[in-house]
C-alpha cells in the first residue's frame, strides 16, 4: 500500500494506491464518508487482491474534515486530477465510485474523460425522498460500459425509476442486491457481505470487458 498526494490548480488531497496491475480502477468515496470508510477500505483492499491497480482519495471536504461536499465543480476537479495520476500509471483505467463517487465520475465521461468502464456502486438515482429529481441526463453522452450494484431497497434509487432509466441502457449490466438499502443495511446484508459482492462482480465484469466476453444482462 503507498500514501500519495494528488494536486491540481485548486489544491491537493491524499490518496491511497493498493495493487501493481497495469490494469486501474480509481475508487471514489460517497458524500457521508472518505476513504478510510471501513467499506473504501474494503473495496479497495479486495479488488487489489483480485489483481487490480487500485487508487482512492479523498475529495477536498473529506480532506478537511468536513462532511459537507464541495461545489460539484470542485469535486469534478479533484476527480479530474486523480483519474489523470492513475491513468499514467496504467494500460486501462475504469472509473468506479460508491454513490456520490460514482456519480461523478459519470460526469467526468460525459464530458469526454476517456475510461474503459464505469463501476457504480448504490447509484443515487434521485435524492432522498425527491423522485422527481432524477441525475440521469449525463447518461445520453456515456457509450462506455457501465456496471451498476443497486439494492432494491435503496432509498435514493427508487425501483421503478430505476429499471425505467437505467437498466434498460444497452450498455448497462445490473448487479441487484435484494433487499439492501443505501448503505450497508437491510435484507440481511452486511458491510462485509455487501463487499464482497461488490468486488466478485466488479471483478468478473472486469474480466469479461478486457477480454472482450461481456455480454448485457437484465435485473
Amino acid at each position: 500500500m503507498g500514501s500519495r498526494t494528488i494536486s491540481w490548480e485548486g489544491g491537493s488531497v491524499g490518496a491511497v494506491v493498493e495493487g501493481e496491475s497495469n490494469v486501474g480502477v480509481l475508487l471514489a468515496h460517497g458524500a457521508g464518508t472518505d476513504q478510510s470508510h471501513p467499506m473504501m477500505v474494503g473495496l479497495r483492499q479486495g479488488l487489489a487482491a483480485g489483481g487490480l491497480r487500485v487508487m482512492s482519495f479523498n475529495y477536498p471536504y473529506a480532506e478537511r474534515g468536513s462532511r459537507r461536499p464541495d461545489r460539484q465543480e470542485t469535486l469534478l476537479a479533484c476527480h479530474r486530477a486523480a483519474a489523470d495520476a492513475l491513468d499514467g500509471e496504467v494500460d486501462g483505467l475504469f472509473l468506479a465510485g460508491r454513490s456520490m463517487g460514482g456519480r461523478m465520475g459519470t460526469y467526468l465521461v460525459a464530458d469526454g474523460y476517456r475510461a474503459e468502464g464505469l463501476v457504480l456502486y448504490a447509484y443515487p438515482l434521485h435524492p432522498a425522498g425527491k423522485p422527481e429529481k432524477l441525475r440521469i441526463d449525463q447518461f445520453e453522452a456515456i457509450r462506455i460500459p457501465m456496471l451498476f450494484l443497486q439494492g432494491t431497497k435503496d432509498a435514493l434509487s427508487r425501483m421503478d425509476l430505476f429499471e425505467m432509466h437505467i437498466a434498460s441502457r444497452p450498455s448497462a449490466r445490473v448487479e441487484l442486491l435484494e433487499g439492501a438499502g443505501h448503505g450497508s443495511r437491510g435484507g440481511g446484508w452486511t458491510m462485509d457481505t455487501i463487499v464482497d459482492r461488490y468486488v466478485s462482480v466488479t471483478l468478473g465484469w472486469i474480466d469479461s470487458i478486457r477480454s472482450g466476453t461481456a455480454t448485457r444482462t437484465q435485473p
